[in-house]
C-alpha cells in the first residue's frame, strides 16, 4: 500500500478530476423529529453539496450496485418469433466520494456472494467492476458496533481512503487509478509526524465506540440456542415490516416477477430486493409458509447474517452498522438480540 498526504484544499481539485463520471456522495436531507440531520447517498455534481462530515447515511449506497428493483430482460414476439434482450444496466462508470469503512466492508462481503461464487451475478459485477471508490474515515455513532464485527477499518475494496488529520489528509492508495489521481494534485510524502498522528487518531477513534457485541463463538452459541425463548419474545415485538432489510447494506435475498402483456406480444422479467421478515417471503406454490411466525423469520435473519455466512464464507455478513436498529420501529438492535441469546439481558 501506498501512503500520501494532501492539504483539505486539494480535494476539491480530487473531486473535479473524478466528475467526468457519475457522482455518488453523501448530501443532507434535512432533520429527524429530534433536529438531528439525516443524510443519505445520491448522485451529486457540486462538490458543495457533499456533506462530508456526515455521521451515518440512512440508506446504504448499496442500491447503486444492487438495486431495489431492476429489469434482469425483456422479451418481444416478432413474425420469427420470440426475440430476448438482455441489459446489465451498466452505462458508465460510477464514482463513490465518502464512503465509510463499513459500507466499503459490505460490499466487499456482498461480492463473496454476488461476484465470487460459483454462479455470479453479472448484473452487479458489471456494475462493480465500473466502480471508483474513495473511502473517508468517520466518527462513531452511538449505534454503531463496527469495531465488534472487525469492519470498523478497511483494508481492501477501495481505491482510495482518506483519514482527516486536520489541515490535510492521510492517504491509503490502493489502485493504480487512484495513483495516477493523486499525481494530478499537490501530495507529499507523509512525514513521521503524520504517521504518529494517523496512529494517534485510530486509537482514539477506537475508544469511541460505546456499543458493542460479543462475538466469540457466537456460531456455537447460536446452534445451542435455536429453541431460546429469546426469538419469541424479540418476535412479538417485530413488526414484519422489512425497514431493517431495506436500510442494510448487505442484505441481498431478492424475488423475480414475470410480466406478459394480454396481448402475449411483449413479456419482462424483474427482479426486487425482498426482505426474510416479511410474511411471504417463505411462501410457495400451493400457499404453504414455511415461516408463518414472525419469530421464526427473526430467527433466521440473524441465523444467516451470523451462522449460515460464517459457515460458508468464515466471516458474518453484518458489518455493524447499526442502521437496521435505529430504523427498526419496534426498536430491535442486534446488540440486545444476540446479547438476549446468550442469557445477559
Amino acid at each position: 500500500m501506498i501512503f500520501k498526504v494532501f492539504k483539505k484544499e486539494e480535494l476539491a481539485r480530487l473531486h473535479e478530476l473524478l466528475a467526468v463520471n457519475i457522482m455518488v456522495g453523501p448530501v443532507a436531507r434535512g432533520n429527524d423529529r429530534n433536529g438531528k440531520p439525516l443524510y443519505d447517498f445520491e448522485v451529486v455534481s457540486d462538490f458543495a453539496e457533499l456533506a462530508l462530515d456526515y455521521t451515518q447515511t440512512v440508506h446504504s449506497p448499496k442500491r447503486f450496485v444492487l438495486p431495489y428493483r431492476e429489469t434482469l430482460s425483456t422479451f418481444t414476439l416478432n413474425p420469427n418469433g420470440w426475440e430476448k434482450q438482455v441489459d446489465l444496466n451498466v452505462r458508465h462508470p460510477l464514482v463513490f466520494f465518502g464512503m465509510h469503512a463499513c459500507d466499503i466492508n459490505a460490499l466487499n462481503k456482498l461480492d463473496l456472494v454476488l461476484a465470487k461464487s460459483t454462479y455470479p451475478n453479472p448484473y452487479y459485477l458489471g456494475k462493480r467492476k465500473n466502480l471508483f471508490i474513495l473511502g473517508l474515515s468517520c466518527n462513531p455513532e452511538p449505534q454503531c458496533f463496527c469495531r465488534s464485527m472487525g469492519t470498523d477499518s478497511a483494508s481492501h475494496g477501495f481505491d482510495l481512503f482518506l483519514t482527516d488529520l486536520g489541515g490535510k489528509y492521510f492517504a491509503e492508495i490502493l489502485s493504480a487509478t487512484a495513483f495516477d489521481l493523486l499525481s494530478q494534485i499537490s501530495c507529499q510524502e507523509p512525514s513521521s509526524k503524520d504517521h504518529t498522528l494517523y496512529k494517534h487518531l485510530t486509537n482514539e477513534k477506537s475508544k469511541r465506540y460505546t456499543t458493542s457485541v460479543d462475538t466469540s463463538d457466537l456460531t456455537k452459541i447460536l446452534d445451542l440456542e435455536f429453541a431460546s425463548k429469546a426469538w419469541d419474545y424479540w418476535g412479538e415485538k417485530c413488526l414484519s415490516c422489512g425497514t431493517c432489510a431495506n436500510v442494510c447494506p448487505t442484505c441481498y435475498c431478492y424475488g423475480v416477477e414475470e410480466q406478459i402483456d394480454l396481448d402475449l406480444r411483449h413479456a419482462g422479467k424483474t427482479r426486487s430486493l425482498h426482505s426474510c421478515n416479511l410474511i411471504d417471503f417463505a411462501k410457495v406454490a400451493g400457499g404453504h409458509n414455511f415461516r408463518p411466525e414472525s419469530a421464526t423469520r427473526l430467527k433466521y435473519r440473524y441465523y444467516h447474517k451470523h451462522r449460515g455466512f460464517v459457515e460458508a464464507f468464515e466471516e458474518p455478513l453484518c458489518v455493524g452498522c447499526g442502521r437496521c436498529g435505529a430504523a427498526c420501529l419496534a426498536d430491535i438492535t442486534p446488540p440486545e438480540v444476540i446479547a438476549s441469546v446468550r442469557g445477559k439481558m
